[in-house]
């Protein structure tokens, strides 16, 4: 039976994609389906080629985050388990968003296959979130303060807040490093205590993240006409915000959130280009991953079926 926050929270999602759609409606009415597949046949093989890299990239970052944690825990397990479980966990969660299905069934059932109680598995998936967290504060506390008029694609603000609001960011990265190095208490989440990681598993969080969350925004990058394109550090930027907004929203895969954001944030391009670039990175983020995920799951749970038929037919 469902909570009543996951009832809420499918609502928000809900309103979110209907709220986005209506304003992607606005954006492209006058836009035609010839427009958009020009667009597209204009993105060279080159640029497709780069952005399947960027995906692999990302998709390598965010099993680590699966593999840090398991460090943390001081499990071992193999590298080829924890990186299918990861790509499945992602694969699904990016898609059908974290307000219906985040994604922690599939730990679940793989990591208690390989012996983790329950509590460990829930000490993973929180640490997993907080790394994605600690990667968004600190690319995004870099963005602000290396090119504050960024801000200004998306909201009217001077210069100076956009550097104090990424210093503000990089604090907290500050005091998660201090924590750690100073072994302060136990972080509360929820009804997870996380102990704060050793330095070096710290060390690895700060590179996984931003590694992911650049790979991520490099597809679009690539995906991008070079004429009018706003640069790599604009890209990502964006994307921290639109990505950041479609996790808020629970719309499943940011559904049209993605799309409001970087039309809003981009009006140098054609919003053809801009479309096509973010089909592309829904094609090759989203839904090839969605696809193979649905794969794995199905051999993992026959796998799982077989397993305990045999074990039944030995009486065991």
């Amino acid at each position: 039976m469902m909570k009543r926050s996951d009832i809420a929270w499918t609502l928000v999602g809900i309103t979110a994609v209907v709220l986005s759609g209506y304003l992607l409606y606005q954006e492209i009415r006058n836009l035609s389906l010839a427009e958009l597949t020009d667009s597209l046949d204009a993105i060279n093989q080159r640029s497709w080629v780069l952005a399947g890299v960027a995906t692999l990239g990302a998709y390598v970052a965010l099993a680590w985050y699966d593999r840090i944690a398991i460090a943390h825990l001081g499990k071992r397990i193999s590298w080829w388990f924890i990186a299918l479980c990861s790509f499945t966990t992602y694969a699904l969660a990016h898609n059908v968003g974290a307000s219906v299905f985040s994604g922690a069934v599939v730990r679940y059932r793989a990591y208690r296959s390989k012996g983790l109680t329950p509590q460990e598995i829930g000490v993973l998936i929180v640490f997993c979130s907080l790394t994605f967290l600690l990667g968004t504060l600190l690319a995004s506390g870099f963005v602000l303060i290396f090119k504050p008029e960024l801000l200004n694609r998306l909201v009217d603000v001077d210069p100076w807040l956009s550097i104090a609001i990424g210093t503000s960011l990089l604090c907290i990265i500050g005091l998660y490093v201090i924590g750690a190095w100073r072994h302060f208490p136990p972080m509360h989440v929820g009804k997870w205590h996380i102990t704060y990681p050793r330095l070096p598993i710290v060390g690895r969080q700060l590179i996984a993240a931003p590694l992911e969350l650049a790979c991520a925004a490099a597809i679009i990058y690539f995906a991008l006409p070079d004429e009018g394109n706003p640069g790599y550090v604009v890209v990502i930027g964006v994307f921290l915000a639109s990505f950041s907004l479609a996790l808020l929203s629970h719309a499943p895969g940011g559904l049209g959130v993605l799309e409001v954001t970087f039309l809003a944030a981009m009006p140098e391009l054609p919003t053809a280009d801009v479309l096509a670039a973010l089909i592309v990175f829904r094609g090759f983020y989203l839904l090839l991953p969605l696809a193979l995920a649905i794969l794995v799951v199905a051999l993992f749970e026959a796998g799982q079926w077989s397993q305990r038929r045999r074990l039944g037919s030995r009486g065991l």
